[in-house]
């Protein structure tokens, strides 16, 4: 039981009884030293826990014999989505899918489930934020309509409960978990008592029936996910869904995966007609035509993909005090680190000009790997000369004018031989001056590929 002390006579004599509202160090009745203590008295607000006997069914047992049994996955028809979630979609997980309003969240859902649909599965689609008929006039324009793809247009919980046990689907959508309310909690649909009782409806039948649950999930304006942060807790798997509206390239990556790897990325393609796989994403980031100078492709890696990317720098002469440096698509603060590193290390003077670095394709490209491309295309665009198509370039550029290694190089070599690069300057060069030394000695190698070199 809680106590409380009491107002009246806060002291009391442990042996006797005796109250004071003073403290003494003796005890004036009965005379005994250090008996005197703080009075208190019982709230009731605490209430005893009664233990209650586990079942021989639950009583807990040694780790070494707990039966273990691989989990089947079922694909989801959609194969950047499967890898994503490590391979397919595991029964009763339940999947939180997050993302900017208007990134293509419905539109991939509507895709998962169609796909499921044509492979045999039953699919019960939830939409709480449009009429089955805006999302039949999506379905119809992107293909994706099926006679077991079943859709319900509820806001209420205990309804869409009813709708389960009705259609008896294999996979359920809910879009979105902030649109739905339940009975069982006060408030409006969105407020945290309302998403925590939802989203641990939904995840307790998900587990109870081995029904895999995709719950949508809206975010906030720095991009974490709306709700109490417990929504991330309770489900399996959270996957994030990006991309640059100026652009059709989407990103899903995997945040959180109980079943799975967390660096895998699944790369989409928005188009008038849906969203379309892009399996191989290696020349959506790559400039065509002949070698221009302020250019080199380096090797990306997006999870476990690696992608070669094209860097472009231009640099203007002026005589501004504070000459302008525009970056697009990597770490501006990198930027400055490396002409401050070219300035001072190879000589190459970049404090009167304003310098413009971008990316191709839209793609964002902040990793220290980058480093060593951007140094050679801004290079490229002071001295006015250009890079052979066969070259790639990655490391890290330290302080000091090391080129350092970076993660999964091998990898990285592997896809740029893959794609045609047969040269590939990295950390074997060992500095940034030696680095564009070995890029002027292959292209003076290559004559015929209309290059001038450095």
């Amino acid at each position: 039981m809680a106590t409380k002390r009491t107002t009246t006579a806060p002291y009391r004599c442990t042996e006797c009884g005796w109250t004071t509202a003073k403290w003494a160090g003796r005890c004036a009745e009965c005379q005994q030293w250090g008996t005197v203590v703080e009075a208190a008295e019982q709230t009731g607000i605490l209430r005893a826990v009664t233990p209650v006997a586990p079942g021989a069914a639950r009583a807990a047992q040694p780790i070494t014999r707990v039966e273990t049994s691989d989990t089947p996955r079922r694909t989801s028809g959609v194969g950047e989505f499967d890898r994503v979630l490590g391979g397919g979609i595991v029964p009763g997980a339940a999947i939180l899918l997050s993302g900017e309003p208007g990134v293509g969240k419905s539109t991939l859902l509507l895709e998962v489930a169609a796909q499921s649909a044509r492979s045999g599965r039953r699919v019960l689609y939830a939409s709480a934020e449009e009429s089955t008929a805006q999302v039949r006039l999506r379905a119809e324009r992107t293909g994706a309509l099926h006679d077991e793809l079943y859709l319900a247009s509820e806001t209420d919980l205990a309804t869409i409960l009813g709708h389960i046990d009705e259609v008896q689907p294999q996979l359920l959508i809910v879009d979105s978990v902030q649109t739905v309310a339940s009975g069982l909690s006060d408030g409006m649909a969105g407020q945290p008592a309302q998403v925590r009782e939802v989203a641990s409806t939904l995840i307790r039948i998900a587990k109870d029936r081995g029904l895999p649950v995709i719950i949508v999930g809206h975010v906030t304006k720095d991009g974490s996910i709306a709700g109490p942060r417990v929504l991330e807790h309770l489900v399996d798997v959270v996957c994030h869904f990006e991309g640059d509206r100026q652009t059709s390239l989407r990103f899903v990556r995997a945040l959180k995966n109980r079943f799975g790897p967390t660096d895998e990325v699944g790369c989409f393609d928005m188009t008038g007609d849906g969203i379309a796989e892009v399996p191989d994403p290696s020349a959506l980031f790559l400039g065509h035509g002949q070698p221009e100078p302020g250019t080199c492709v380096a090797i990306a890696l997006e999870g476990r993909r690696a992608m070669p990317v094209e860097v472009q720098a231009l640099t203007i002469s002026t005589g501004a005090p504070n000459p302008r440096r525009i970056v697009n698509g990597v770490d501006a603060a990198r930027v400055a680190m490396v002409l401050a590193v070219l300035e001072k290390k190879a000589d190459i003077v970049t404090s009167n000009q304003d310098v413009y670095v971008s990316t191709v394709g839209g793609i964002r490209f902040t990793e220290p790997a980058a480093d060593l491309a951007i140094a050679i295309a801004v290079a490229g665009a002071v001295l006015n000369h250009a890079t052979p198509r066969t070259l790639a370039a990655v490391g890290e550029l330290s302080l000091a004018g090391e080129v350092r290694p970076v993660s999964q190089a091998p990898q990285r070599r592997g896809e740029a031989a893959r794609l045609g690069y047969t040269d590939v300057i990295d950390n074997r060069s060992g500095t940034l001056r030696a680095a564009l030394g070995d890029v002027r000695r292959r292209v003076r190698a290559r004559p015929g590929e209309n290059a001038p070199g450095f």
